[in-house]
Formats: C-alpha cells, structure tokens, sequence
C-alpha cells in the first residue's frame, strides 16, 4: 500500500493525540452538543408558537436548522480551524509552514483536527431524522439525491467561506470578530428561513454570502414550496454551483493574500 501521504499521517497524529485524553474529550463532546441542543430549542421555541413563520411550520423550520448546521459543523470540523491563522501571523510560525514543500492551506487544515465538533454533527443528524418525517417528504430517490446534493454543495459553501475569512486575515490580522461575523454569521443566517429577513438581506444571504443555498432554498425544493420573489425554489439544486463560485472567490482571496505576506521578519 507505500506510505501514507503527510496529511494522511498528520492527521492520523492529531485524531491519536485527542483521544489519549479520554475524558477531556467526552466533555468537549458533550459541551457540544448542548450548544447544538440550545440553538435548535431557540428554533423550536420561535416556530413552535405559530402555525407558520416566513412560509414555513415548526417541522420544516426544524429541516432548515438541521441541514444548516450539519453542513456548517462537518466544514468547521475541515477548515474551521483556519481562524487561528492570526496567531500564526503574530508568533511569525507561518515561516514555518512556507518554507516546507507542501501547501500552505493544506498545512493549515491539517494542522488541527477538532473532533468534538461532532457533537454538533450528531444534534443536526437527529434532528433530520426527527423532522424529515414529520414535513410530508416524499420517502424517494429524489429526496435522497436533494439531501446529498444540499448537503455536500452546503459543506462546500461553508468550508469555501472559511477559506475566504482566512485570507482576510492577511490583512486584518486583528480582524477575528469581523470574520466571524461573515462564517458563524452566515451559519445563523443559514438556520432561519429567509423569507422572515427583510428584502436587503435576504438577498445579501442569497447572492453575497449564499447561506440560503445551504438549506432553506433545497427544503422549499424538498417540500415543493414556493420561494420569495427572486428566490425560485429550483435553486434548490444549485447549492454546489454556489459553492464552485464562493470556492474561486476564496482561491482568488487566498493567493492574494499568500502573496501580500511579507514574513514576520519584515
């Protein structure tokens, strides 16, 4: 089989050394799961004391929230660690990682693994198993192939968005708070239906930051329901081209931003 390749192997390092600390482990778990556990009760609670909320029930808000954040934890468990970037900056250890013979993003994403996130994964995983049911879906191919298709073009939007943030980085370099308003922004954003966010808004979630690629526009195509004006409900599909768009605007961002990096002894 040869040699596992450096990720591989970097990775595989990192996964071995989080759960040599069993118990520490469990309780960064179980810490995220009740974050996940709070976020959805905040859902619940809203959609629950109305028949409907922006077109849709406490169910197929419920389809919403799960898909939003089963996509956003499973990229924050990829590249959300992209963030400690300043860091980096500031110790001047980037150094580092440029004068090795690998990517500079690889590097970075591989750097880390955090798998306590899947503790939020398993929350939005229950809860589309509990929701999908209840919404009247049709049990059938298409909605496995739309589940799929939202699912990883979602994690793609996200995991390009991290990207992005991290090339503001470059310049920011301070700038943790406005870039977390872009990535966990978006995240909030994506776990609501759009159609309550007002006109400017919704399209900037719609066409700046595609959070509603990620979840409410594939549920409305899911349900068969009608999207707000200039929010057809067939975009639904098209979360994978929003992420191939966001992906080359983070490439673009990246480059630059590599390029714009002068070392710390500068």
């Amino acid at each position: 089989m040869g040699e596992p390749s450096p990720y591989r192997a970097v990775l595989a390092s990192r996964v071995r050394a989080q759960f040599s600390y069993r118990v520490s482990f469990a309780s960064d778990v179980v810490a995220n799961v009740a974050v996940g556990v709070s976020e959805f009760a905040v859902v619940y609670v809203v959609f629950s004391r109305v028949d409907t909320l922006g077109g849709l029930d406490v169910w197929q808000a419920a389809l919403v929230f799960a898909l939003a954040n089963l996509t956003f934890a499973l990229a924050d468990l990829a590249v959300g660690h992209l963030d400690r970037l300043p860091r980096h900056l500031r110790a001047g250890t980037l150094d580092a990682f440029l004068l090795r013979p690998a990517s500079l993003l690889g590097q970075l994403a591989t750097s880390e693994v955090s798998l306590k996130r899947l503790g939020r994964v398993g929350v939005a995983l229950a809860v589309l198993v509990v929701a999908l049911p209840r919404t009247d879906a049709p049990a059938d191919l298409r909605t496995a192939a739309l589940l799929v298709t939202a699912t990883v073009g979602g994690t793609a939007v996200f995991a390009a968005v991290f990207v992005l943030a991290g090339a503001l980085q470059f310049w920011l370099v301070e700038g943790a708070e406005a870039v977390n308003s872009i990535t966990y922004g978006g995240s909030n954003a994506a776990s609501y239906p759009a159609s309550v966010f007002p006109d400017p808004l919704r399209w900037a979630f719609t066409y700046v930051v595609p959070a509603t690629f990620v979840a409410y526009l594939p549920v409305l195509t899911l349900l068969g329901l009608p999207g707000p004006a200039g929010s057809p409900s067939w975009l639904g599909w098209c979360s994978p081209a929003a992420a191939l768009v966001v992906a080359g605007v983070a490439g673009l961002a990246w480059r630059a931003g590599v390029r714009y990096y002068t070392g710390a002894g500068s």
